[in-house]
């Protein structure tokens, strides 16, 4: 592995605002992606598109960008889609991480689909040798590998979203900046160098709520290559998916949420499309 700590090398900071919740049929609306850290000018890149389809109410509460505005203002999709699966290329080609949260299970899964949709073939197909080269360092995994048994901080605010994990690392929060595409992205890179940071620093030298967590797990992020992290989030993703699950199926502990059929999707970062999907 490099001498140097993964948390000091350079990162690739993405995120998407989409049309809806959903994955499979949301549509990109603005995407940031972002190289910062590695000793090296930080270099901001970003999209503005037309979907091409009504947007979910609640999605332009989110973002705050109409219908109207994103078919003024956006570009084609199948052009904003092709620029940015070729800027993402281009990092996975220099062996640079991608960093955002939740980003194996939303954001790039997003993206695998509107590549199917505007280009005809997968994302892993799209960016040669994504399969194998790809990178991810999701900040909603991390977080919840290393600081598990979080409570929500609210009705409104939940123990692992972004605002949570930004506040929890002492990074503050912006709700006028929030949910952009840019403002998220970087977020999430700094919440990502935090966490690093932590591991590599004896326990004792630890903020003190990390020592006072039930477990170190910040130990798993300490001295660790990219490519081993990756693959510790496979299944640390793999986990926490049987272990939601578990709840949900369970009728005492979820309550009103009891699904006795519940099928919570473990694969990361990429979950296979089903044939015909787009």
């Amino acid at each position: 592995m490099s001498s140097t700590p993964w948390h000091l090398g350079r990162m690739a900071a993405l995120d998407f605002e989409s049309s809806d919740k959903d994955a499979t049929t949301a549509r990109i609306v603005t995407c940031a992606l972002i190289l910062v850290g590695g000793e090296l000018p930080t270099d901001i890149r970003t999209w503005l598109i037309n979907p091409g389809i009504p947007m979910e109410p609640g999605a332009i509460a989110v973002h705050g960008i109409t219908d109207e505005y994103a078919a003024e203002h956006g570009m084609p999709a199948e052009q904003g889609v092709t620029e940015i699966i070729t800027a993402i290329s281009e990092v996975i080609a220099a062996d640079v991480p991608l960093v955002g949260h939740n980003l194996g299970c939303y954001d790039l899964n997003l993206l695998n689909c509107e590549a199917a949709r505007h280009l005809g073939t997968d994302l892993t197909e799209a960016i040669p040798g994504a399969a194998s080269r790809m990178k991810v360092l999701d900040t909603m995994v991390l977080d919840k590998q290393v600081a598990p048994f979080r409570r929500r901080v609210s009705k409104d605010q939940g123990p692992y979203q972004m605002k949570t994990t930004a506040q929890t690392y002492g990074l503050g929060w912006d709700d006028k900046a929030a949910h952009g595409a840019e403002y998220d992205a970087l977020m999430s890179a700094r919440a990502a160098w935090h966490m690093g940071n932590i591991a590599h620093l004896p326990v004792q030298q630890r903020p003190q709520w990390v020592q006072q967590l039930r477990t170190q797990r910040f130990n798993s992020l300490a001295n660790v290559s990219l490519e081993d992290l990756h693959q510790a989030q496979m299944e640390w993703a793999r986990r926490d998916a049987e272990s939601f699950q578990r709840y949900l199926r369970d009728p005492q502990k979820a309550g009103d949420k009891h699904d006795p059929t519940a099928v919570v999707e473990g694969a990361w970062p990429l979950i296979p499309r089903q044939r015909g999907e787009a």
